[in-house]
């Protein structure tokens, strides 16, 4: 196997097949990874052999990222990235994770996406849930920030990089105690003080700060930072004009803020029970599909596109299309798909565009994926007349009008992978509802509707399932 820092991608860690490189640091980088014996992508992890070494540059990392695996690889809930093996090869030693598609907040925010009252308080509301798992079993993150928050492009949030975690029963973390990201570190910590799981209740304070404002609770240089956080309380919401309209969660983002832990909120249930109060509202279970950033690569704890961008062409909606296909293109199929499922369009296209190449695959392959044949057929009578076709781009073939038969014939389908049945639609409510009572139903129809073929449709059923046993059990209920 090739060093890490090398160009060239690595062939394999351990039994994982290296698909693709997420992103690459100093220390070591992200690929994306085929896992053989349960058949699924995986993020891979690494950190460069040298730094492992006892005694190198960096003598606490080889501690810090065993406690990332074993901080991690304790806990099992939907908003935290699975951790799935920590190994060791002749080059590096490597985490196998979860393979999460999506953006971290730090992009939403560097986007300067505007959220709406509904998506903030969903955000936090999934953040917390989390935490809250992880403090029951005495796991603190102790790094919480927009960077480890991935919103996955359907809406959910998950947690990353336990990296610096706090197991109650370990000593690991006590060799770099400082370690964390200016601005969300609580007083405490640079203070030497004890730290327990009110750090993450302040951190998650920051961030949702950050949400209603649109700027860190405390900025500036890494000194100036720890001064404030220490000294200064940050600018009201009553004072801020941008954040005047969200005075009701003032009281309640300056209380996870306070500067001594006994006087912030005991516990994320209690933080989450807050800013309930104070929305009274019913609470979306995920983000807004028309605020979800449609990203053309996945992460793994958060790893980042080396080079920043996705380098595609952009759809009206400010969503990089991917690499290489005609803008007006797209934006045609989408605006056509629009008028048969509505706001779906834009999800189903770019995640078509994703998998092929050519303009007839996407039209089968988002046909495909439709409830009903007056839907496939809606679609492909609308597209086979509304959809222009660049010269030299990636649609070489002429439509001139075909039946939506004929595009939709058996001989074009036979390589795209099938949609689920109306059997197995009802097959999976059967077995979800066993785990999860009456929600089932409506949980496996919006599967259904974002799943581009049946592993999809499974693997996202099975993230509204919180435990592990539960997941296991309604895959195997359901055949899989």
């Amino acid at each position: 196997m090739r060093d890490v820092n090398q160009a060239v991608i690595p062939e394999r860690f351990g039994k994982y097949v290296v698909t693709g490189l997420l992103g690459r640091g100093a220390m070591g980088a992200v690929y994306r990874a085929f896992d053989p014996d349960i058949r699924r992508p995986v993020a891979i992890k690494t950190i460069r052999w040298d730094l492992v070494q006892d005694g190198g540059a960096a003598g606490s990392l080889p501690a810090r990222f065993r406690n990332e695996a074993q901080a991690a690889g304790r806990l099992s809930h939907p908003g935290i990235v699975a951790v799935y093996e920590f190994g060791q090869c002749e080059d590096c030693a490597f985490i196998a994770m979860e393979f999460v598609e999506g953006c971290n907040l730090r992009e939403y925010f560097a986007r300067k996406t505007a959220f709406d009252e509904a998506d903030i308080v969903s955000i936090m509301v999934q953040l917390l849930d989390a935490l809250g798992h992880a403090h029951e079993r005495k796991v603190w993150h102790r790094d919480i920030k927009p960077a480890n928050l991935i919103i996955m492009t359907n809406g959910r949030l998950k947690i990353a990089d336990f990296g610096i975690a706090r197991i109650e029963t370990s000593e690991v973390t006590q060799t770099f105690p400082l370690m964390g990201t200016p601005g969300y570190i609580p007083p405490e910590m640079y203070r030497g003080e004890p730290v327990d799981h009110r750090a993450d209740v302040f951190a998650a304070g920051a961030v949702m700060y950050q949400l209603l404002v649109g700027k860190p609770p405390f900025d500036g240089a890494a000194e100036t930072v720890m001064y404030r956080v220490c000294n200064c309380q940050p600018e009201s919401l009553l004072t801020d004009e941008q954040a005047r309209r969200w005075v009701h969660y003032d009281p309640v983002v300056m209380q996870a803020l306070a500067k001594s832990p006994c006087q912030r909120y005991e516990s994320a249930q209690a933080f989450r029970d807050a800013i309930l109060a104070a929305y009274a509202g019913p609470v979306n279970a995920t983000v807004s599909e028309a605020t979800v950033i449609v990203s053309s690569r996945g992460h793994g704890h958060g790893a980042r596109d080396a080079s920043g961008s996705s380098g595609g062409s952009t759809s009206g909606g400010g969503t990089p299309w991917p690499p290489g296909w005609d803008a007006s293109t797209l934006g045609s199929v989408e605006t056509q798909l629009a008028l048969v499922v509505g706001p779906m369009a834009r999800v189903l296209v770019q995640r078509a565009a994703r998998r092929c190449s050519d303009l007839d695959t996407l039209l089968n392959m988002i046909a495909g994926g439709l409830d009903t044949s007056e839907e496939k057929r809606a679609f492909l009578a609308r597209v086979s007349t509304g959809t222009p076709r660049p010269a030299g781009g990636r649609s070489p073939v002429p439509m001139a009008q075909p039946s939506p038969e004929g595009l939709f014939s058996n001989s074009r389908l036979e390589t795209i992978p099938p949609h689920p049945s109306p059997e197995e639609i009802e097959q999976a409510g059967r077995a979800l509802a066993k785990y999860i009572g009456p929600l089932a139903r409506l949980i496996v129809k919006r599967a259904s509707e974002r799943a581009t073929d049946v592993d999809e449709f499974y693997r996202l059923v099975a993230e509204d399932i919180a435990s592990e046993p539960d997941r296991k059990g309604f895959l195997r209920d359901a055949g899989r």
